[in-house]
This record gives C-alpha cells, sequence and structure tokens, in this order.
C-alpha cells in the first residue's frame, strides 16, 4: 500500500509518500514535493491542479490519500484556498484512491498508539514536509 500524506498550506499541497510492504515502511521516490495553485486561479486552473495531482498518484500507484485537516474557525483555521485544494482533491473521480481527512484528535491518538518508527531528520525529506510525513504514517497507522 502506497500513501500520499498531503499538508495544504495557502495555495500549496505538500506531499510525502510512504509504503507499506510486509510490515515494513519505505519512502518511494518521488521528485515532487508539492503542488502549487496560482494566486489568481480561474476554474480551469483549479481542474489542472486536479489533475496534476490525480496524474501523480495514478503514476505512483498511490491507493490513499491522507490529507491534514485544518480547521475552519479559530486561531489554526485555515485559508479559503485552502479548502478548495481540499475540495478539488476529495472530488477526484477515481474509485481506487481512498481519499481522507485526517483530524487533529485522529493524529494525536494514532501516533501514542503508534509512535514514529524514524526520526523525521533520519528520512532525508525537506523540513517543510514534516506534516505531510506525518499524515502519511498516520494515513497509513490508521484503520
Amino acid at each position: 500500500m502506497i500513501v500520499c500524506g498531503v499538508e495544504l498550506t495557502a495555495s500549496d499541497a505538500v506531499l510525502c509518500l510512504l509504503k507499506l510492504d510486509r510490515g515494513l515502511i519505505s519512502l518511494p521516490e518521488c521528485k515532487v514535493r508539492k503542488l502549487s495553485l496560482v494566486k489568481n486561479h480561474t476554474r480551469e486552473d483549479l481542474k489542472q491542479f486536479q489533475a496534476a495531482f490525480a496524474e501523480l498518484m495514478a503514476e505512483h500507484e498511490v491507493t490513499r490519500v491522507a490529507i491534514k485537516e485544518r480547521m475552519p474557525k479559530g486561531k489554526f483555521a485555515g485559508g479559503a484556498i485552502s479548502f478548495k485544494l481540499e475540495a478539488t482533491i476529495q472530488l477526484i473521480a477515481d474509485p481506487d484512491l481512498d481519499i481522507r481527512l485526517l483530524p487533529p484528535a485522529l493524529i494525536k491518538s494514532t501516533l501514542a498508539a503508534n509512535p514514529l518508527p524514524i526520526h523525521f531528520e533520519a528520512t532525508g525529506l525537506k523540513a517543510f514536509q514534516e506534516t505531510a510525513f506525518t499524515a502519511a504514517y498516520v494515513g497509513l497507522m490508521a484503520k
């Protein structure tokens, strides 16, 4: 199983792939670290973002997408564009792609029950991918 962890920030979808094979977790090679939506986007730009995301998932044989959920209001509220990106990803018409939102409580409880097996610094990923890495791990562990 290959999971794509996603963190939505402003107009970017930060990505991290994790693979679970016979109980072993690995990081598949993926040159794309984030997909961006142009600032003054149109409907066509959203469709292009969706197509690029779906193509990347198909190319890497991803079976599950785990998106870190953002709060709609409060101190840590997500921006309007990030909610558009979330909807765009959720509306990908691929029956083989399981797309899940991960609420903060689920992330916290899953990490408490199944701590990360490796320190993030040892993964070789970029620092901005840490939340996406955590989302991918929780996406693998959560039932």
